[in-house]
């Protein structure tokens, strides 16, 4: 939860979904863009996070997605839905790009199983129907137009055009160079008008060439004449076109019918690319902002290295600048950092970076900090930032303020993250700030975590003993007078005043009279803060490079430790391996002696064969000399080939395999088809395959779906034979994803209605039921909506 839902805004996430808008590539995806929100749910977060972080690595690393066409399948899939309707030339050419698309992307994560898995799963349970661009190259080319030779009568009547129009030229030709020859022609050549060709003739001689006029020039000079010759074949091409384009609209329309059966399949890999447009869009924009992904915890707590304002580094970038880092950090024991420092030192910009790559974490976008950052999860996010003044409300901006300080203390919790601009601000600074402190103390009170930027010097003492709040402060550098716009924890900050006054060319005296009117122990706080920074921001430059030093040194040591493992392992089964081998040896060879022996001793130890058997011995011994290269071979696994049928590991269901990809099955589990892992089956004999699985398997899907009714007629039949068949047919509804059928059931005494409608109410998949139109047999027909 996001309170004010304004802050959203004020933080500048809406600017951010305004620019991976810019990377959508469809409308679709840009909708989805336009729903993208703040959310509390590890797992989802987690897999969206994972989802784009692999696809940045796609884009960085690996060959391009094969994204060709992305086109709203969605509307087109509903046109088609409607009975006697047909998609155009142009729909059915988008459906068929976009399904191109979609098979094209499937087979890119074939190829590298296991390497995307989180967006692999976009497509896990996703059917492949081929069969729906079978029927689009039956009728429409490569270039989405119908060909001649969609049908017979088509073929026959394009011919019958292009014959036409030869002969119409042919004459045409004639006619004009004859004209030529008489000096009729104005100049120019043979034009269109009206769809005709024409000839241009000058006035003075319109009368000597017999046609029809079309039109005349602005001068009047010319008139563009169709021949009298010509005039019949050009109607006979008219008339053609209007036969061919007749026979276009019933080719469409018998199409249109053919896929109407596959819509919701169309609808599915609709939805597969709109959440590639989707998570595309999100990773191209992590690239320009120089993302990462950093880890997520489920705890509330925050830890970010090196992190920067997205909207600012795009900024910044544009004009060959760059931006100061932030490191900050929220956990049990530094719930709220109260920021203190100059005017224009960035304490804001800290305070909304903090919250806006919090927001964006927490809406599934990578961000842009070092991948060592932790984000954890809060369950609301509530911020003051800027003036809300309302004339309406009657409101200044100070009860602003505290209209939103009474919220957060009622509502805020140990997972609240608050976020404080200027705090305590608006009025008198005399009960402004004990005000703020009370409320300060109530936030903490509550075990709330916060990040607020403050002047009130009451807020930074309260911070510095009260557990759980830490001070901060931005670095000045008080040598040359400007600020570094770098956070350091642990202390207050001065605000500058006199220094920044100095540096802006306010008189010494004007500047001396104003220190005269504070108080000895406020000058003395803030000359010793001042002092305390310059001496801690040598500390600070030794620390960063202590951790610099003792993150590369433990990470060689892990490097070390790796190689260590990893060589060990490799000798103990290289040693397991030459004991295994030796022992085989020496098992073979005793063998080998024995028989030698027995051989002997049968010939009675005859010198010429003693002679051969002791030569066969050194041979045998020498073959199997221990050869450490030598592997025992794995044996074979069983091919799996196409019409074997297999097991599934984790269900025991049987299915029949139609087509391999690769390490990629496409089975069919009875009129059911799917994509399984080969890894996940197992291959099985053709004869432990019932019967009755083999029968029910091989039917198929599409064949299936085409010729289901979305109707069924149970007049006349008893309440148990209606029921019986009302439960197989809804089974097959479902399965085939209509979104509703009817039922005809007739009126009479309404017992068969009552007895079907109570039935359909302990179904979860039934959104509604609702009687047919009086004129088309009212309550006679039950309409059954599903979900």
């Amino acid at each position: 939860m996001i309170y004010p839902q304004n802050s959203l805004q004020k933080l500048g996430f809406d600017d951010i979904k305004d620019s991976i808008k810019n990377f959508c590539i469809s409308e679709m995806g840009r909708g989805m863009v336009d729903k993208m929100q703040f959310m509390s749910n590890y797992d989802q977060i987690n897999k969206f996070l994972r989802q784009t972080n692999e696809f940045k690595n796609i884009i960085e690393n690996d060959q391009p997605l094969p994204i060709q066409s992305f086109f709203d399948i969605k509307r087109l899939a509903e046109k088609a839905r409607i009975e006697g309707t047909f998609l155009s030339e142009d729909e059915v050419f988008q459906i068929y790009s976009s399904l191109q698309t979609v098979f094209a992307v499937i087979k890119y994560f074939a190829d590298r199983e296991g390497q995307y898995p989180n967006l692999e799963a976009l497509f896990e349970h996703l059917p492949i129907e081929k069969n729906i661009l079978k029927h689009i190259e039956a009728v429409i080319d490569v270039k989405g137009k119908i060909k001649p030779n969609a049908s017979r009568l088509l073929s026959n009547i394009t011919a019958a055009i292009s014959k036409a129009e030869q002969e119409a030229r042919k004459k045409i030709d004639q006619i004009y160079k004859n004209a030529q020859l008489n000096n009729w022609v104005a100049d120019g050549s043979l034009t269109v008008r009206e769809g005709r060709i024409c000839i241009p003739i000058l006035a003075e001689n319109k009368r000597k060439l017999k046609g029809f006029v079309h039109d005349e020039s602005s001068s009047g000079q010319t008139v563009f004449i169709e021949p009298e010759e010509v005039f019949s074949l050009n109607n006979k091409i008219r008339d053609l076109e209007f036969d061919k384009r007749r026979e276009i609209i019933r080719i469409l329309t018998e199409l249109t019918n053919q896929l109407r059966p596959y819509v919701p399949i169309l609808l599915s890999y609709h939805g597969f690319l709109t959440k590639l447009d989707f998570v595309r869009a999100k990773a191209l924009f992590s690239i320009k902002i120089e993302a990462e992904m950093p880890i997520l915890l489920k705890e509330t707590r925050l830890k970010l290295i090196n992190a920067k304002h997205p909207l600012l580094m795009l900024n910044h970038k544009d004009v060959g600048k760059s931006v100061v880092p932030l490191n900050v950090h929220l956990d049990d024991s530094v719930r709220v950092l109260l920021v203190s420092g100059p005017n224009a030192g960035g304490k804001s910009v800290a305070m909304k970076t903090v919250g806006l790559l919090q927001i964006m974490a927490q809406a599934g976008l990578l961000i842009p900090a070092a991948p060592e950052s932790e984000i954890g999860i809060f369950k609301q996010i509530f911020a003051d930032i800027g003036d809300d003044q309302s004339i309406e409300s009657d409101l200044s901006t100070y009860s602003a303020h505290l209209s939103k300080m009474k919220y957060f203390t009622e509502h805020t919790s140990g997972k609240t993250l608050v976020l404080i601009d200027e705090f305590g601000t608006g009025t008198d600074p005399l009960f402004g700030g004990p005000i703020a402190e009370a409320v300060l103390e109530q936030i903490n009170q509550k075990k709330s975590f916060g990040l607020i930027t403050t002047h009130y010097s009451n807020l930074k003492l309260y911070a510095n003993h009260a557990e759980g709040i830490e001070n901060g402060s931005m670095i000045f550098d008080n040598v040359n007078l400007k600020p570094t716009y770098m956070l350091e924890m642990g202390k207050p900050g001065s605000s500058y005043a006199f220094e920044i006054a100095q540096k802006i060319g306010l008189s010494p005296k004007l500047i001396e009279l104003a220190k005269s009117k504070i108080s000895v122990q406020q000058r003395k706080i803030d000359t010793l803060l001042v002092d305390l920074e310059r001496d801690k921001k040598e500390v600070l430059d030794a620390k960063i490079d202590l951790d610099r030093q003792r993150r590369k040194n433990n990470s060689l040591l892990a490097e070390n430790e790796k190689l260590k493992a990893y060589y060990d392992e490799n000798k103990r089964n290289l040693i397991r391996d030459a004991k295994l081998e030796a022992q085989q040896i020496i098992k073979n060879a005793n063998k080998l002696v024995e028989n030698t022996i027995s051989e002997i001793k049968e010939n009675k130890a005859d010198k010429t064969v003693t002679q051969n058997l002791r030569a066969n011995l050194q041979s045998e011994l020498q073959k199997n000399q221990i050869k450490p290269s030598e592997k025992p071979k794995a044996k074979d696994e069983e091919e799996i080939i196409v019409g074997d049928w297999i097991k599934m590991l984790d269900t025991e269901n049987l299915a029949q395999v139609l087509e391999i990809s690769k390490d990629n099955l496409i089975v069919a589990f009875g009129e059911l088809r799917s994509v399984v892992k080969k890894k996940r089956v197992e291959k099985v004999s053709n004869k432990s395959v019932p019967k009755a699985v083999k029968t029910f398997g091989t039917s198929s899907y599409t064949d299936t779906a085409a010729s289901f009714s979305p109707e069924i007629d149970l007049r006349g039949q008893r309440g148990e034979e209606a029921i019986a068949e009302l439960e197989r047919y809804f089974d097959r509804a479902v399965m085939f994803g209509f979104s509703n059928f009817k039922i005809i059931h007739g009126k009479g005494d309404g017992i068969l209605r009552k007895l079907i409608r109570n039935y359909l109410k302990n179904y979860p998949q039934v959104s509604k039921m609702e009687d047919e139109h009086v004129d088309r047999g009212g309550d006679g027909i039950t309409y059954v909506y599903l979900k």
